[in-house]
């Protein structure tokens, strides 16, 4: 069966606002390490690690092994409504791990379910549906999480259950405040946020929730101190500050196991999701005791922390641990946007490389105008995937191509997708 074929049954079964990437949409059949291969055969270094849910790579035997004698245990046979050791011994490492003073764990299946719970427990907490939010951030395709989501293409309805009010986030490059340095650009986003309050609220908001990066948003990475600053007007009126680590967290900014710690501080509630599990199932809210009991009401997940998606967390982690991943993707980050920063200085078409660690983005411009090409994004895409290199899009405009490649990318591996991405750039120039 051929790829067009399978592209057209997906088009008649799937809805259209969930679209595929490329031209022709390719079918991953295998993964080894940090390659995929197609229905065609065809391998490519994936620079995008499973649209950012593989962060370690694949077929990695001692983690298939875990899985394996997890199954051989019957460990599927139990549900989330059971005592399960390994799912109470995981919630004991997170927990820690949150570095939230006697954090409570709640399994959730995605990140979506995991923010709209830190939503809903923030909202009881506090009596109040008022979200304070930030401008390109993206939590999720639930009602309320589409509502806090400040992206107009990802923000699906104006009919919304939350009181929104959105804040400056670290989206610089076109915005007003694109012109002053770090410090004058935290305490500009900080008279924002008392101004907001003031004028958008009633003081009396359920919480801030965050992205430290803004992933769909486009590798944005505000100024480190901008959350600190942040904070310290929420502790004034008593506001949770939520921290939506599905794209930053387990050390793949490199410098902090959080991306909520290149401001040095601490959250009180963190949610994340993909990755931890190996592609099985598996999200979590961890949050202060008094947050995350704030529920009157039973509720339970049925999936969410399943033994056999919490066996294989343990392994990712004992994997990441063991191998010092944290300072690997702070190193072969650095190398990228350092290298990608030089090799794209003379291309009109690069507005700006950012990121940090192993979470870049390149912004592109049409070379005429200087406004957001959408075009120019998609082009450098597919002249990527013809030349063996898998990369993701994204950006409030559309515009920017996304990296993300797993935190066990090699020395070669990385100059290799240097050097392709480099090309892709340069042939969609000369397209220009």
């Amino acid at each position: 069966m051929t790829d067009q074929s399978l592209s057209d049954r997906h088009r008649n079964v799937a809805p259209t606002w969930m679209p595929l990437y490329y031209r022709e949409p390719v079918e991953i059949v295998r993964g080894r390490g940090r390659r995929v291969t197609d229905a065609h055969g065809r391998n490519y270094l994936d620079f995008f690690a499973a649209a950012r849910t593989h962060w370690l790579g694949y077929g990695i035997p001692e983690i298939e092994r875990a899985i394996r004698e997890a199954l051989s245990r019957g460990e599927q046979a139990t549900a989330t409504s059971y005592l399960n050791r390994t799912e109470v011994e995981l919630a004991e490492r997170l927990a820690v791990l949150s570095g939230i003073p006697d954090a409570k764990v709640c399994f959730t299946n995605s990140g979506t379910e995991a923010n709209e719970l830190a939503l809903m427990l923030t909202c009881q907490y506090r009596g109040s549906n008022q979200i304070l939010a930030l401008r390109n951030g993206f939590h999720g395709r639930s009602f309320a999480t589409a509502a806090v989501t400040g992206m107009r293409g990802w923000s699906a309805t104006a009919l919304h259950p939350v009181h929104v009010a959105h804040v400056h986030g670290g989206y610089r490059l076109r915005g007003p405040l694109r012109d002053l340095d770090d410090a004058s650009y935290i305490r500009a986003c900080a008279d924002d946020l008392r101004e907001v309050l003031a004028s958008a609220t009633s003081g009396e908001a359920a919480c801030l929730i965050a992205e430290p990066v803004q992933s769909i948003g486009g590798a944005v990475t505000p100024p480190k101190g901008l959350f600190t600053a942040y904070q310290a007007i929420l502790r004034e009126h008593g506001i949770p500050l939520v921290s939506d680590e599905l794209y930053s967290g387990w050390g793949r900014t490199g410098d902090h196991f959080w991306g909520m710690g290149a401001h040095g501080a601490t959250p009180d509630v963190i949610t994340f999701a993909k990755g931890l599990d190996y592609g099985l199932v598996i999200g979590a809210v961890l949050a202060r005791p008094e947050l995350m009991e704030s529920l009157g009401s039973q509720m339970r997940s049925t999936a969410g922390g399943r033994p056999l998606a919490a066996a294989a967390a343990h392994a990712v982690l004992d994997y990441q641990e063991r191998h010092n991943l944290q300072a690997n993707a702070a190193k072969q980050g650095e190398l990228l946007l350092t290298a990608l920063r030089n090799a794209t200085e003379s291309n009109p078409l690069v507005a700006e490389v950012r990121g940090t660690g192993l979470l870049l983005g390149i912004e592109l411009n049409a070379p005429d105008t200087q406004a957001p090409s959408p075009d120019a994004a998609t082009r450098v895409q597919e002249y990527a995937r013809e030349r063996g290199l898998l990369v993701g899009l994204g950006g409030m405009h559309d515009n920017t191509v996304r990296l993300a490649p797993a935190m066990t990318l090699t020395d070669a591996e990385a100059d290799e997708g240097l050097n392709l991405l480099a090309d892709a750039l340069e042939a969609a120039l000369r397209e220009h």
